[in-house]
């Protein structure tokens, strides 16, 4: 399962995915720990975070937790299924599939926010 196939990928970009999600929270705790220091401070960095680059990083935590969220749900499927790794390959497709079904309409408002020079709103 773990041959440098789809199990792997899927343990890999899992981990990578669990460990951006946990970035972004300590930045969301930071963010909102601002406030103590004023609204001048908490509102300064609201502005800061509406740069485009900070919106290409919520396209990318926006996958990150989709990825994590349906791959979450195939693992489960494996360790308390009888049939889910003798189907692993298939379920990590069938994530892919979801994965994008879900995303493109968060890559088409927020992208095109981006590309569009608004933020997306």
């Amino acid at each position: 399962m773990y041959r440098g196939r789809e199990g792997q990928w899927a343990f890999y970009l899992h981990r990578i995915s669990g460990l951006g999600i946990l970035v972004f929270l300590m930045l969301h705790v930071a963010n909102i720990s601002s406030a103590m220091w004023g609204p001048e401070v908490s509102n300064a960095l609201m502005k800061f975070y509406h740069q485009p680059v900070f919106q290409v990083g919520l396209l990318l935590l926006i996958a990150g937790v989709l990825y994590h969220g349906f791959n979450g749900l195939r693992v489960i499927l494996m360790d308390f299924t009888s049939w889910g790794v003798r189907y692993q390959r298939q379920l990590w497709y069938g994530v892919w599939v979801l994965f994008v079904v879900f995303y493109l309409p968060f890559l088409i408002k927020i992208g095109g926010g981006i590309l569009g020079g608004g933020h997306g709103d």
